[in-house]
């Protein structure tokens, strides 16, 4: 069995104007020292999956069912004891906005320390001290002085590198990034993913790193789940995703990322919106913003759901297309990007 197997986990929430259907059957494993990106637009369902793996959804609107299988243990059947504790020590999660996830009126090393302290009977000097060692493991300048720092008093970037110090502390075997380098320059989001690299390296973390910018994901993700209006609609190895591309979305997305190689040509951007979650369309989810749209499958595509199914063995694909026109869109649309036509 895989370190992390999550199968067909359904997430939905009642509101006043129907129900929310965040997540809709998605399915992936991952393995010990492995890392998975989760890509797509805002409202895909990408962080609603990564909190369901951290049991963050509480309360009666909230449905969830399928199965999350960490290490052997089910996180859906699991108590809430059970999960604060594996929360921290086993998982550990990184969130897009450091500054508000950090508490303002405490100084950082205390902030570090309850996280060691909440998990090992240490003393309070043993845990400044585990704190002062993961600060500086992380690269924070003057780990010493920094220590006693407010949030307020760090930068953008050495904030996201506390997060970072802070998720790692216990040694998580599962390390869930959120967005991790969203507010930051360029700069500083390279040296941020090269660091989690590092630690993935030292520590053989699993990583599950969510974003909505494919770009950001090259040089660091073993596989890719390519999400939208809360499914799975292509997940493939890191070369096949961006060298064979299958699903329009997926393409789209692609065209969307800045290339050396066509410095000074524009950009293809998806048209449209992406779907209300309440009332998500009938067939294909992406059908309505799809620019492979063919007059031969229009009805399909617009009344009949399509299967994930294989392009190969690590290769799957959410499209009533077949192989060769996907390709073929592809081929095609990556072309103007590269020609800026």
């Amino acid at each position: 069995m895989s370190f992390l197997t999550v199968n067909d986990l359904q997430v939905a929430f009642s509101t006043e104007d129907g129900v929310v259907h965040a997540v809709d059957g998605v399915s992936f494993t991952l393995e010990r020292g492995k890392t998975l990106a989760i890509v797509g637009e805002s409202g895909s369902g990408k962080s609603v999956t990564s909190q369901a793996i951290m049991g963050l959804h509480t309360g009666r609107g909230v449905k969830i069912s399928g199965e999350i299988h960490l290490d052997g243990i089910n996180l859906v059947t699991a108590s809430s004891e059970q999960m604060r504790s594996m929360r921290g020590n086993q998982m550990a999660m990184i969130f897009q906005d450091p500054f508000a996830s950090l508490h303002p009126f405490y100084r950082i090393g205390r902030q570090i320390s309850e996280a060691v302290l909440a998990h090992r009977k240490v003393s309070k000097k043993e845990a400044k001290a585990e704190a002062l060692r993961m600060l500086t493991k992380v690269g924070i300048p003057n780990p010493e002085q920094r220590i006693e720092d407010y949030p307020h008093q760090l930068s953008g970037g050495m904030r996201q590198r506390v997060m970072i110090a802070m998720a790692l502390i216990n040694g998580p075997e599962l390390l869930i990034a959120d967005e991790p380098t969203t507010a930051l320059d360029v700069t500083v989001q390279a040296q941020i993913l090269e660091l989690l690299a590092e630690l993935q390296a030292e520590f053989n973390t699993a990583i599950i790193l969510i974003t909505h910018d494919l770009g950001i994901v090259a040089d660091m993700a073993d596989e890719i789940v390519v999400m939208y209006g809360g499914r799975i609609v292509e997940r493939a190895g890191l070369h096949d995703l961006f060298y064979q591309p299958q699903m329009p979305y997926t393409v789209g997305l692609l065209s969307s990322v800045p290339r050396l190689d066509s410095a000074g040509n524009r950009l293809l951007s998806i048209g449209g919106q992406p779907p209300s979650l309440i009332h998500l369309p009938q067939g294909c989810v992406f059908h309505p913003r799809c620019a492979a749209r063919n007059p031969e499958v229009e009805l399909q595509c617009a009344t009949v759901r399509p299967e994930l199914r294989k392009v190969s063995d690590d290769h799957l694909v959410r499209c009533h297309l077949d192989e060769a026109e996907r390709e073929a869109f592809a081929t095609k649309r990556l072309a103007e990007v590269l020609d800026g036509e």
